[in-house]
């Protein structure tokens, strides 16, 4: 399933956050493509390093990297259909700190679960999931117009946005498949997943401002 907008509802600016997040995250990408393993033991989060006072830089540069094609392209994909709808709730400052504060909640649930681990741990999902955790909050009934592959048959329908999330929780599972190292590829950091949705489904109401609220026909 491929998700392509809210069908519910558009965005009311353009989503500039979203946008720049989405950039980000493709140019670290390509290089992890280049740098390789050396790259991606470098600035990726390790637990006991964290632990030990060591490496902090690692808990913002480890938020923009990914595994492979399959995680980065879940991601992004995903990020793009709910992003743009919460960054018009809370306004692009707000969103960008909610954004950055959603992945560190991630990061600490993770290390929290794994102090010791030497693992290197990686990826945008713990942030975009304190993002699903606000959509899910704040539009809980919305319908997602969706691509859905059925073997050959492809068809254009629309899913509700509960059953989208768990398809891309399910996506973080399974994103070892094709991972850029194998040095990484045991580091999918799956309570960060839990942590960063639990973040956003919170704390999310904190960072809406009124006057976007009002703008989306909700209740202040």
């Amino acid at each position: 399933m491929i998700p392509l907008q809210d069908d519910s509802r558009r965005p009311i600016h353009w989503p500039v956050v979203t946008v720049v997040l989405i950039a980000i995250n493709a140019v670290v990408f390509l290089l992890e493509l280049v740098g390789g393993d050396a790259f991606i033991n470098r600035w990726s989060l390790v637990p006991a390093n964290i632990v030990a006072g060591r490496d902090w830089i690692t808990i913002l540069t480890s938020m923009f990297m990914h595994e492979g094609w399959m995680h980065i392209g879940g991601n992004m994909i995903f990020f793009w259909a709910f992003g743009p709808e919460i960054e018009d709730v809370m306004g692009p400052l707000r969103y960008l700190v909610f954004y950055l504060l959603g992945g560190l909640a991630a990061t600490l649930a993770q290390v929290a679960v794994d102090p010791t681990s030497t693992v290197p741990n990686l990826g945008a999902s713990g942030a975009i999931a304190a993002v699903m955790g606000a959509f899910l909050l704040t539009y809980p009934r919305d319908q997602i117009r969706t691509v859905v592959f059925l073997s050959w048959f492809v068809r254009v329908t629309l899913i509700p946005a509960l059953v989208l999330v768990g398809v891309w929780f399910a996506t973080q599972l399974l994103s070892e498949v094709g991972s850029v190292t194998t040095a990484a590829s045991d580091g999918v950091a799956y309570m960060a997943h839990i942590g960063g949705l639990s973040f956003g489904a919170l704390l999310s109401r904190l960072f809406e401002t009124s006057e976007r609220r009002e703008e989306e026909g909700l209740d202040v």
